[in-house]
Order: structure tokens, then sequence, then C-alpha cells
């Protein structure tokens, strides 16, 4: 039987996912909110590598999952995920770069414009 997350703070922030994909009409945050709902084994968990890799300067990356600090950022992100590893948050920070919560983003871009998914 299939229950999804028990997490309190962490259903509050798909309902406002899926709230906002229906109010703005951007299909992006209905994929953030389906993809938090699964499993915390099949949840993502990225390195700052990878983003450095797939992310240009000045862009606004996604991560529906975790954060984690093996690799380095060599340009200016916004980076938006549900957590971030201490030692991610630090690089981000030196990079400078900026870490956001995902509640941050969809107050901060509603319409879903520039951004990336990875992960």
């Amino acid at each position: 039987m299939k229950t999804g997350p028990t997490n309190p703070q962490l259903n509050a922030l798909i309902q406002e996912l899926k709230k906002s994909a229906i109010e703005q009409d951007v299909a992006i945050w209905k994929r953030v909110a389906t993809d938090l709902e699964k499993p915390t084994r099949n949840r993502r968990a990225v390195n700052l590598s990878r983003i450095n890799l797939h992310a240009r300067n000045d862009e606004i990356v996604v991560v529906p999952g975790k954060v984690l600090s093996s690799g380095e950022i060599k340009q200016g992100l916004t980076i938006a995920a549900y957590q971030f590893s201490k030692g991610a948050l630090e690089k981000i920070q030196q990079a400078k770069s900026q870490a956001i919560t995902l509640n941050e983003l969809i107050r901060k871009n509603p319409k879903g414009k520039r951004m990336r998914i990875i992960g």
C-alpha cells in the first residue's frame, strides 16, 4: 500500500507546488511535486559537480531532493532544493552562488521562467 511522505513540512511543500502549478498553469511545479512524492530512497541526491556540469551561468537550478557537496561550483547560480548538506551550503556560498528553498523559489519565480531541473 502506497502512503506517500509522512513529513508534514514535505506534505505542505508538495501541496504548495501543486497549487502553484494549477494557479500559474506551470507544469514544472507539478513535476517537482511528483518527484518529491517518491519514497526517500528514490528521491534524487545531486552532487555540486553535476550541477556545475549541466547548468549555465545565472541560471536557476531546481533539485527535487538533496544537494550534496562533492565537486565545485564555478559559476553564479541560484540553486533551489528540498535539502542541502552542510558542505554543499558552504561551497555554494563560497562560490558566490545562492541556495534557496523550494518555497522561496515559488515566491520569487511563480511562472517558473529560466529554470532547469537537475537530478
